[in-house]
């Protein structure tokens, strides 16, 4: 028998090759904005533990509606079909500004016991960006700081060669909270402190390993000049890399400053479409006839399917969704993936459970393979 497997091996080494160059040569001419995947927003999102649960219930059952939910760790959900992560950063220069939140101190003063903490040891005190909702009152996360967030993600990719690109929007989180109990202030996002996130994206994901702004631009004039030209890269010069992409549009003049088109920057801005810096735009509550007219122009374009607050998940009513996904935007987010679906049946997924499908908008029938994209995931 060891003999027999010994012979069969090198032809069964053959075959995948084969069947590794035939899934190759099905997506060569097919670009990362011919796609769509499935995210998730407030991907790091961990939920609260029992002590704040009943706090929020107790002070604040409206709010506490609105942000009741949780995912599993960024790992399982890349694992489970998830291309696109949503984590929301605060900065904290010098360490320890968010240390100790007023969430503890509401729970001492309601007499309840300690929670768990919401870190490991030493990280709050560190200098760096932290991911987290809502500062003092939702700082669990199931990844901190921001590095460790990266860092999780490239192992998975590392340990998953050839995947389709990953998609990582940034929320940077600066504004103060107009609650009763007292809360840090957050820093503000200067141009200097995007130097800074940029730094410690830099420090975890090589050059190599990412699509960026100079990428898409290449010789053209401005970022917009090349999207509508068809500047974004194939799927296959982008497997294995991951995309960084800036949530809020009032982010968009701050993080340019200084860098026309985003030349040397790392993050593609939320952007004004028709603007220099315009390569990806969020168009979360648009119509599909909005978001396709974005889609034909070149753009990448982020839309949601449910909001907590509006109730989706609860009614399992389907009626955004499916807009969304007959659209032609390329990142879906959803707080109910298919691996997390409500209580009540809700999720969002593409048919026959691929994890990226050809987009419906800007590829034509026999030109893309669904089961060819991210096929090469192992």
């Amino acid at each position: 028998m060891a003999s027999l497997r010994s012979y069969l091996l090198p032809f069964a080494a053959a075959s995948s090759l084969v069947a590794s160059a035939s899934l190759l040569a099905a997506t060569s001419e097919i670009h990362i904005n011919q796609i769509q995947v499935i995210g998730t927003h407030n991907s790091y999102h961990a939920g609260f533990a029992p002590s704040a649960r009943r706090v929020m219930q107790k002070e604040a059952p409206k709010e506490f509606f609105a942000i009741d939910y949780s995912h599993p760790s960024l790992t399982r959900q890349l694992d489970d079909g998830v291309r696109q992560v949503e984590l929301d950063v605060f900065s904290d220069a010098k360490g320890g500004l968010y240390l100790d939140p007023a969430m503890d101190h509401m729970i001492a003063l309601n007499g309840l016991p300690a929670d768990p903490p919401t870190a490991a040891p030493g990280t709050w005190e560190k200098p760096g960006f932290k991911v987290m909702h809502i500062q003092g009152v939702d700082q669990r996360s199931t990844c901190q700081p921001f590095t460790a967030c990266l860092a999780e993600l490239r192992a998975w990719s590392k340990a998953h060669p050839g995947h389709t690109p990953l998609f990582v929007l940034v929320e940077t989180k600066q504004e103060p909270l107009k609650v009763k109990i007292p809360t840090v202030t957050p820093e503000p996002f200067t141009p200097a402190v995007f130097d800074a996130l940029d730094a410690e994206i830099a420090s975890v994901f090589p050059r190599n390993e990412m699509v960026v702004p100079d990428d898409v631009r290449g010789g053209h004039a401005s970022l917009d000049e090349a999207v509508r030209q068809g500047g974004w890269p194939t799927v296959n010069k982008a497997r294995g890399k991951v995309v960084f992409l800036l949530d809020q549009r009032k982010m968009e003049g701050v993080y340019s400053e200084g860098h026309p088109s985003l030349r040397g920057r790392l993050i593609f801005t939320n952007a004004t479409p028709g603007a220099e810096d315009a390569a990806f735009t969020e168009c979360n509550e648009c119509s599909a006839e909005d978001i396709d007219g974005l889609v034909r122009r070149g753009y990448i374009v982020r839309a949601r399917t449910d909001d907590p607050a509006q109730g989706q998940g609860l009614k399992n009513d389907g009626s955004r969704r499916d807009v969304v996904l007959a659209s032609g935007a390329q990142l879906i987010s959803t707080d109910y993936p298919a691996g997390e679906p409500s209580e009540h049946g809700y999720s969002v997924g593409f048919p026959g459970g691929v994890t990226v499908r050809c987009n419906p908008i800007l590829t034509k029938k026999g030109q893309c393979k669904d089961a060819a994209l991210d096929a090469a995931v192992k």
